[in-house]
């Protein structure tokens, strides 16, 4: 079963900086479980089949309209019926003016109730945006987050394998670290992954003989990053002598992450590698494949070429 994770509706005021209009208890108290957020017009109308309480309600100028139109007495009923759900939080966007009834309503029934000066697609698109990300299913997984040249580059391997040593040497070239021993991965949605640390091990690597070192202090604050997206799986493992490695890059290899395939690399490591050039090296290509020029295919099809020619 999928872990359901939630967020505190004093986030999403302080975030979307929201007016509370009314709120039954500190809104330290209130959780939020549902990324879904929903605008309740046919549910006003009495309409409330598949309607769902946990998602944040919104009410926009259409829905005001309505209520509008309605008089005092058909307006108290619907109100009341639609109240009587007990809807996780409603908010009023365009700074809208609200109707006695839902302020009634609403302390009856203890619904907060808040209100934006946003129009109501933007606060759509942010509320949607923030709740994606805050209560995104995620994982953990031990490994390095980097980026390079705008790739996020997840570093995995077994302990002592030069994956700290690597982001290091990465800082040092001017790129930046997002993770270091922990990586907390999120999917965002149906084709994006993000990465960050934890927030006790936040800007911190782990070089043993020397012990934890601060990038942000070390390099400056243009050295590190809170997030990443996750655009390349890189794994790193001590190079076997006699092991056929790939040398074209013709093999398309893949990593699942939460649902998500992410191209992925393998790097054997042995003395006298470059593994932050490498890595440099991999995102660029790796960027340049996103842009629809595939290096190995090209020289692929001119080795096939000329070896049809030889023929002939």
């Amino acid at each position: 079963m999928e872990e359901i994770y939630s967020i505190k509706l004093s986030s999403i005021i302080k975030r979307l900086g929201l007016k509370e209009i009314y709120l039954p208890s500190d809104a330290e108290n209130i959780e939020i479980t549902s990324p879904d957020v929903e605008r309740p017009g046919l549910v006003l109308t009495g309409f409330f089949e598949n309607f769902e309480r946990n998602r944040i309600q919104i009410i926009g100028r259409a829905e005001n309209a309505y209520l509008e139109g309605l008089d005092s007495v058909q307006r108290a009923i619907h109100v009341e019926n639609y109240m009587k759900t007990k809807p996780v939080a409603l908010i009023f966007s365009s700074d809208l003016p609200i109707f006695e009834e839902i302020l009634e309503y609403a302390k009856i029934n203890e619904v907060p109730v808040l209100s934006s000066t946003q129009r109501t697609s933007a606060l759509l698109a942010a509320l949607i945006a923030y709740l994606h990300v805050e209560l995104a299913p995620r994982i953990t997984r031990h490994g390095v987050l980097v980026e390079a040249y705008g790739e996020g580059i997840l570093i995995l391997g077994d302990s002592g394998v030069g994956k700290s040593e690597t982001a290091i040497e990465l800082v040092k070239r001017g790129h930046r670290l997002i993770a270091d021993d922990a990586v907390e991965i999120k999917r965002v949605s149906s084709t994006t992954l993000v990465g960050s640390a934890p927030a006790i091990i936040r800007h911190y690597v782990e070089l043993r003989g020397i012990g934890i070192v601060d990038i942000k202090r070390l390099f400056g604050m243009g050295s590190v990053k809170d997030t990443e997206k996750i655009d390349l799986v890189v794994k790193l493992e001590p190079w076997v002598q006699g092991k056929m490695y790939d040398r074209l890059g013709l093999d398309n290899e893949t990593i699942d992450i939460l649902g998500i395939e992410v191209p992925c690399i393998t790097i054997p490591v042995r003395p006298g590698r470059n593994l932050a050039i490498i890595l440099e090296i991999a995102a660029m290509n790796n960027r340049q494949k996103r842009m629809g020029y595939n290096t190995a295919l090209e020289f692929n099809k001119q080795l096939m070429a000329q070896m049809g020619m030889q023929e002939e």
